[in-house]
């Protein structure tokens, strides 16, 4: 006889009930479909139940889990420590100095703004602009001689890096633009060539040589004064803590206060000691009242920011090298050549008038063109000033759009620039040749004088443009530009611009018996040596305002060209029994 299975004997402790037993994912695998079937067939249709698919299985994440062991929920990405934040602005191409200033650098500014602040003259140009022009360029030499020392950290790739002879040409540029004020007295030149030192002196500390470089570096000195303040500071804290805790700060400004006393009190004692002695202190130092010490804290501010910014450019320049705009989609040949083209013939045609016009004189103008030659030359300039201006455009759009891949290109770019090139100097040629007729015909002035300087720098600007089209090479020719402009000013100012004015309005005078003695008598203390030749009562109407503005001019104000005014004028004054001037005389 068999034994009974136990699995199959019937429960006693009550009715038979199909109980359902957990099963892990390993187990329910190892049954098998035949398990399933069979719990259905136990069931029975009896008592009918949904069948619910199980739960899809947790994913198995690498590492972790397995057959019979529970998967950990996934691992979120910790928050902490935070991310970093985005970087500051101009930090990829300025992050600015790592080390904090040393001593040495913080000193030199110090003194530097000091006698920069002192130095320069509260009204008229003088000396004292010079004076402080070299007092900024010592303490800023100080700072690139000291960060370009052995073991001091230089960012390898620095702009300028390569152009280490363009920044000290800047700065000799700043020099002479600044010395301006000590030579010539026309106070319109010395605002221009301080405007132009401003653009000289950024690109001495900044560098850039591309077009969008040289843009930037124009508003790198503001913020570069603002974020020198926390880097100065941290050089000041370093030294206080080098120091053992501010000693060494506080016996700083204790020996300057100390010796600013003592020269006080021996500069006192020997000024009222010697009168000639008084008289020099006096031109040395600023005005001693509450105005002028304001005026002097006032300039005492705006050169110390001026040179903090300066020294953290020049602690670590920035990189503009990299600046420069996206390259332009070529377009085909027909869309750059036929503007070109047409537009060379054009000018073919207007040079051929103007070959006429220049050789054939004023005869040929009047026979032709019906008015006067002076109208003529008069109606034309301006309008040729604008087409030396455009066409310089019109050629920086070309050299950009125009393809350069194939050899045909070239040749054509070669072509038709260089024709509209040199048939755009002849145009220039022919609007100084105007504005030379109109001076004589109308007289000199300054606007007249300094429009044909901008014309002939105009004209250079298109001898460097066919160079560089001739080569297809311009990286060279955005500082060139900058720098001729520079040579322009300071060549206007060699040839004495007031005075040359006033030469040529005299020389006419003579001719023609026609003289604006308005015009003349407003003219700088330039002027006077040329004035000086007028007959009277032309000279005394003409010299006598100049007297009336002519100051006293002690260290800081000298001028070289007042002080021949004034030598001129101490010699022969004007006359003072002439009581009425006579007008314009056109």
């Amino acid at each position: 006889m068999t034994a009974p299975n136990p699995a199959e004997q019937p429960d006693p402790s009550g009715p038979e009930t199909p109980t359902a037993t957990p099963a892990t994912p390993g187990a329910s695998a190892a049954a098998g479909p035949s398990a399933a079937a069979r719990t259905a067939v136990e069931v029975g249709p009896a008592a009918p139940v949904a069948v619910v698919a199980p739960p899809p299985p947790p994913p198995a994440y690498a590492g972790t889990g397995g057959p019979g062991r529970p998967v950990p929920p996934p691992v979120r990405p910790q928050s902490w420590p935070p991310a970093a934040p985005p970087p500051p602005l101009f930090g990829g191409r300025w992050p600015g100095p790592v080390d904090a200033p040393r001593p040495l650098f913080l000193g030199a500014l110090a003194a530097g703004a000091v006698v920069a602040a002192s130095a320069v003259p509260p009204a008229d140009p003088g000396l004292g602009w010079t004076i402080a022009a070299l007092a900024c360029t010592g303490a800023l030499t100080t700072v690139a001689a000291v960060r370009s020392a052995p073991g001091s950290t230089v960012r390898p790739g620095a702009t300028g890096a390569p152009g280490r002879t363009a920044r000290p040409a800047w700065a000799l540029a700043t020099i002479a633009l600044v010395s301006v004020g000590t030579v010539r007295s026309a106070g319109w030149l010395f605002v221009l060539c301080l405007l132009a030192a401003a653009a000289t002196a950024t690109l001495a500390v900044t560098g850039g040589r591309t077009p969008l470089g040289m843009l930037t570096a124009t508003v790198l000195p503001p913020v570069a004064a603002f974020r020198a303040l926390p880097w100065a500071a941290r050089g000041l804290a370093d030294r206080r803590a080098g120091a053992g805790g501010g000693g060494g700060v506080g016996r700083t400004l204790a020996s300057v206060a100390v010796s600013l006393g003592l020269l006080v009190l021996f500069g006192l004692l020997f000024s009222s000691a010697d009168a000639v002695f008084a008289g020099l202190v006096a031109n040395l130092l600023p005005e001693i009242s509450p105005p002028g010490v304001v005026a002097w804290a006032f300039r005492l501010l705006v050169v110390g920011a001026g040179l903090l910014g300066g020294a953290y450019l020049l602690a670590r320049p920035p990189d503009l090298d990299g600046l420069r705009a996206a390259p332009a989609r070529p377009v085909r040949r027909l869309e750059w050549v036929l503007p070109l083209a047409l537009l060379d013939a054009l000018f073919a045609a207007f040079v051929l008038v103007q070959i006429t016009v220049l050789f054939g004189g004023s005869r040929h103008v009047l026979g032709t063109a019906g008015p006067t030659y002076a109208q003529y030359a008069r109606s034309g300039f301006w309008q040729l000033l604008a087409v030396s201006a455009l066409t310089l455009l019109v050629i920086g759009g070309a050299v950009r759009w125009a393809p350069r891949d194939r050899t045909a290109d070239r040749v054509l770019i070669r072509v038709l620039l260089g024709a509209l090139t040199l048939l755009s100097l002849v145009i220039v040629a022919s609007a100084l040749y105007r504005m030379d007729v109109y001076a004589d015909a109308y007289g000199a002035t300054r606007l007249r004088l300094v429009v044909a300087t901008v014309e002939i720098w105009l004209g250079l600007l298109f001898v460097l443009v066919g160079v560089a089209v001739l080569r297809l090479r311009a990286g060279w020719l955005p500082r060139l530009v900058l720098g001729t402009a520079v040579l322009a000013l300071l060549g206007l100012a060699v040839v004495n611009p007031d005075h040359l004015i006033a030469e040529r309005n005299v020389d006419r005078f003579r001719e023609t018996g026609r003289v604006d003695v308005d015009y003349v008598a407003g003219l700088s203390a330039d002027a006077v040596p040329a004035l000086d030749r007028l007959p009277e009562p032309l000279r005394s109407c003409a010299l006598r305002e100049i007297v009336w503005e002519l100051p006293d001019d002690g260290v800081r104000t000298w001028n070289l060209g007042r002080a021949r005014a004034r030598a001129l004028l101490a010699a022969e004054p004007p006359r003072e029994d002439v009581v009425t001037c006579p007008y314009p005389l056109w």
